[in-house]
């Protein structure tokens, strides 16, 4: 079994790792573990606030525990992306951490484009699992995801990033509590047809477990 450290920079993503990735990946032989980055593990603070040498020391110090490190973190306000592109921004990670750890393979950052909330845009159907939702708010949030090319791409500024439409489409909308529910009824399966970027970063943790590369030894 792979012990895989995900660094989140919120207890959404935690409940997201916590109840859907550990099903989809234990049974391919990877234990992912999330674990909440800086002031967000102590409960002072529900998220963000994310740089780069914040990051990449957190996953620096997880690498000596674990077989394999890898984050889930959201573009949407990160504090230093300046203007690079996710990519971009993803690029930079992946230098520092090169800096630091020789064949770094297996310490590698994802960084989610825009927002995790973007990922539920996969199927806005499953927004009917909030008890509070209404046929004109579906209506709404479809309307949204057609405006797009990919449920990622959503994100026009900081009143219409995909946590924002959401919570105008319904107000009721408690992040912690339906995120990680909404993408359950959607299905991994369903986000990995929307979300490309997404779903290469499942892919590769998917991969983690295979004979050719093999848990890094204690």
């Amino acid at each position: 079994m792979t012990r895989l450290a995900i660094t989140v920079d919120g207890q959404t993503e935690e409940e997201f790792i916590k109840t859907l990735l550990v099903d989809h990946l234990r049974p391919r032989k990877v234990e992912p573990t999330p674990i909440l980055l800086g002031r967000a593990r102590t409960g002072s603070t529900g998220g963000g606030n994310v740089t780069v040498g914040r990051l990449v020391s957190e996953m620096l110090h997880l690498h000596h525990s674990f077989d394999a490190v890898t984050s889930l973190v959201d573009f949407y306000g990160f504090r230093d992306k300046e203007d690079l592109t996710v990519e971009a921004l993803e690029g930079r990670l992946e230098q520092k951490i090169g800096e630091e750890v020789s064949g770094g393979g297996r310490v590698f950052p994802y960084v989610q484009k825009h927002e995790f909330e973007g990922l539920l845009f996969s199927d806005t159907a499953a927004f009917r699992t909030i008890d509070s939702v209404t046929d004109p708010a579906i209506g709404r949030l479809s309307a949204v995801r057609r405006q797009f090319a990919t449920p990622e791409d959503i994100d026009d500024g900081p009143q219409s990033a995909p946590s924002k439409r959401v919570a105008a489409a319904v107000p009721g909308y408690r992040k912690r509590l339906h995120g990680p529910r909404v993408a359950r009824l959607a299905g991994l399966a369903k986000i990995c047809a929307e979300c490309p970027r997404f779903c290469a970063w499942l892919t590769c943790l998917e991969g983690l477990a295979r004979p050719a590369r093999t848990a890094r030894a204690e």
